[in-house]
């Protein structure tokens, strides 16, 4: 069943390895699903359930025009746990896909849910407001967009170079890295990857926390460029009652590379204690 048929028929890619609970993945902005290879692979390896997809316009789903925006994505997850029959499921969102989560809890009653994780997730509110100060300003967004359209693999080139951390003189890690995740980049269609800077950058997901009721592991870098830790995941911590906060000290946006194993280990213990 590498396809699913989501409310508008959109077809959603989708990766189902092993057995036991279910873990579900929802990748972030650009990439797609593969970007949770190491993750899934040791997760289904230690006895769980792992589906993982690519958001609609991304990696091998299909890329309507529309429908690029959070309460589609929470409907999209909500077909996917149907149809792959995944009950008692661990939903697991990095970066934007920390927003499918917290759509989802609030918009379908966290039906089927028994825990979550966020990982440099943008749930919280990434827009700087009066009321957010400590959130991004809409000119980057805007910027994104408009350096995306001048010159899409260049700009994203660069993109990565801060989502990993990568300096002057040293970098977490390897160029081929870097390389795969353009690739992964590269099959998206440029509506969605457009579509989505406004979806992740100006959703405010204050108001979906309070759905949020489950045991939830949130997971950021303190040295995080993209997805601020105050604007997100302290924000998260503050009003989520059963959250508990891991913060990565020095580390970038891209964990599921750059700190893999320690994000594997802290998801296995999670895992494990919410059992």
């Amino acid at each position: 069943m590498p396809y699913v048929k989501a409310k508008d028929s959109t077809d959603l890619y989708v990766k189902d390895w092993g057995s036991g609970r279910p873990v579900v993945l929802m990748h972030g902005w650009p990439l797609n699903a593969d970007s949770w290879d190491d993750t899934a692979f040791a997760l289904a390896k230690a006895g769980h359930r792992v589906i993982a997809y690519d958001r609609r316009g991304f990696g091998r789903s299909g890329q309507p025009w529309s429908g690029y925006d959070y309460d589609t994505f929470a409907d999209d997850l909500a077909t996917v746990l149907e149809v792959t029959g995944a009950q008692d499921a661990t939903l697991v969102g990095f970066s934007m896909g920390g927003g499918e989560v917290a759509r989802y809890m609030s918009r379908h009653g966290g039906k089927g849910v028994h825990s979550a994780a966020l990982i440099a997730s943008v749930a919280g509110y990434l827009l700087k407001t009066d009321d957010n100060p400590d959130g991004v300003d809409a000119s980057v967004f805007e910027d994104m967009k408009a350096n995306i359209l001048k010159d899409r693999p260049h700009f994203f080139a660069n993109f990565f170079q801060s989502f990993y951390g990568v300096g002057w003189i040293s970098s977490p890690v390897s160029q081929e890295a870097l390389d795969w995740s353009l690739m992964m980049t590269m099959q998206a269609g440029l509506k969605g990857t457009l579509d989505c800077v406004d979806a992740f950058g100006k959703t405010d997901f204050r108001p979906d926390l309070s759905a949020l009721t489950v045991p939830t592991l949130v997971i950021h870098g303190t040295s995080d460029n993209t997805v601020p830790i105050d604007a997100s995941a302290r924000t998260v911590a503050k009003l989520v009652p059963q959250a508990e906060l891991i913060e990565y000290s020095g580390s970038p946006h891209g964990l599921l590379l750059t700190d893999r194993d320690r994000v594997i280990e802290d998801l296995l213990r999670f895992l494990g204690t919410a059992a």
